[in-house]
């Protein structure tokens, strides 16, 4: 069987092999980053009251300036999870963020980041980043660059009082270091 290339990056996150080269752009970072985006869109669970329809988009949001480039969205383009078709949708403020179910806050917002994450608990959002406090803040999934590899951790504390579920092959994968 031949893969796409998606898919077989895909795969090697899910394996837990995705390797940055030595001197690679913040691009292709965050080409892997959005990869892990993607992934984490297909193994966590919301329950299906989340959706208004059954054909509701599944809203991926950037919060702040966009380092995805196109990336992103031409990976979940023709994309779904369990029917409801892959969008991204970028924001300019947390009250902005409607119907988002999995939101990426760009590092642009590392000043405001406690607020913005604050404006955010009530709401059951996958929240995502990569400034080093984002999981000190509120934030449940901190990507962490170490060496040649993305990780990622997961703040299982504010993970475990919300609506959906974070798959265990994700958990799995998560990196057990402290934030």
């Amino acid at each position: 069987m031949i893969l796409s290339r998606r898919h077989f990056l895909t795969s090697m996150i899910l394996a837990g092999f995705v390797l940055l080269g030595a001197g690679q752009s913040v691009s292709e970072e965050y080409q892997v980053k959005a990869l892990f985006l993607f992934n984490f869109a297909q193994f966590v669970k919301w329950p299906s009251s989340d959706f208004s329809s059954a054909n509701e988009p599944f809203r991926i949001g950037v919060l702040g300036e966009n380092p995805f480039g196109t990336f992103l969205s031409e990976t979940v383009k023709g994309e779904s999870v369990e029917g409801h078709p892959l969008v991204v949708q970028h924001y300019d403020s947390p009250a902005a963020v409607k119907d988002c179910k999995i939101l990426f806050v760009s590092d642009s917002e590392k000043e405001a980041i406690g607020q913005i994450l604050a404006a955010l608990k009530d709401r059951d959002v996958l929240t995502v980043g990569d400034t080093p406090d984002f999981l000190k803040e509120g934030g449940i999934i901190r990507f962490v660059p170490e060496g040649n590899k993305i990780h990622f951790r997961v703040g299982l504390d504010r993970a475990n009082n919300l609506k959906f579920s974070i798959s265990s092959k994700v958990l799995r994968l998560a990196d057990p270091g402290k934030d």
